[in-house]
């Protein structure tokens, strides 16, 4: 049955209080729409684990810089709604920008200190952006347990520590990164590599790959790792590396012996489209 569509807040809100009065166990997907293989894989994950699903929809305009793709991100409610038609998803939010932000709105929450490096440097405001619109999203549907993956790692340790910081009675559950065949992590993004840049693109996936095998091989030290990685992308000729590193997960701190608790994280542009992955090295 294809889930009811609301774009609403206060319908939105009224229907999942409703719900949890039922004793509802209350599943929430945060998208930007242009679903795929890894959004479906964390809907799917909700509907086992709860027992009303919601998925939102919206392109927040506050987490995109001035000279990022907001205007050309793919929207397609017609194709996403199909896809989640297959699924027991039972509302799919999708409020326009007026309802997520009416004139005169100027509240933005400042994000915690894991924001700060990687993304946070790069992308000035994008996570102060990110952490408005999952606020103000948690307070719209105030669910169980909130479903992210693990791609935008950085995102889910933001959305993490505010949970943690302000108090907010939602559980996180990060999932796996889907991928292509090849490795390449799924990514909304990917459409706008051509076919060349497509196939470029895999030595992203592949670099951290040989950094997990180097790992499982006995090597520790983190400059050696590194330099294999960035070599590896040298040589696929992908010049714009905005970052390769070797972190803690939970704070993102450098790492320069790597240990259970580390990530290798890395964000790239193949031709023009940035493309971000990781791996843990546990």
């Amino acid at each position: 049955m294809a889930p009811v569509i609301i774009s609403d807040s206060s319908q939105m809100l009224a229907l999942v209080e409703d719900q949890k009065r039922l004793g509802k166990r209350i599943g929430l997907i945060p998208t930007m729409g242009a679903l795929h293989a890894g959004h479906l894989s964390l809907v799917e994950r909700a509907t086992k684990n709860t027992d009303f699903t919601v998925v939102t929809i919206f392109v927040n305009p506050t987490q995109f810089g001035p000279n990022e793709d907001l205007d050309k991100y793919p929207r397609n409610l017609q194709q996403d709604t199909r896809l989640l038609s297959a699924y027991n998803v039972d509302v799919i939010f999708t409020p326009t920008v007026e309802t997520m932000y009416p004139a005169g709105a100027s509240t933005r929450v400042v994000p915690p200190a894991v924001a700060s490096p990687f993304e946070g440097r790069l992308r000035p405001k994008h996570f102060e952006g990110v952490a408005t619109i999952v606020l103000k999203l948690f307070h719209l549907i105030p669910a169980d347990i909130a479903f992210f993956g693990q791609k935008d790692y950085q995102q889910t340790r933001v959305i993490g520590q505010m949970i943690e910081d302000l108090d907010i009675p939602i559980q996180v559950q990060v999932c796996p990164i889907i991928r292509e065949d090849d490795g390449l992590a799924l990514s909304s993004r990917n459409a706008y590599l051509s076919d060349a840049e497509r196939r470029q693109a895999v030595a992203l996936s592949q670099a951290l790959f040989c950094l997990q095998k180097m790992v499982e091989d006995g090597e520790r030290n983190s400059n050696t790792l590194l330099e294999k990685a960035k070599q590896a992308l040298a040589d696929a000729s992908i010049g714009q590396i905005d970052y390769v590193a070797l972190v803690d997960k939970h704070d993102l701190s450098p790492v320069q012996q790597v240990d259970s608790n580390t990530i290798a994280i890395a964000a790239v542009y193949v031709g023009e489209t940035r493309l971000i992955d990781n791996v843990f090295l546990s």
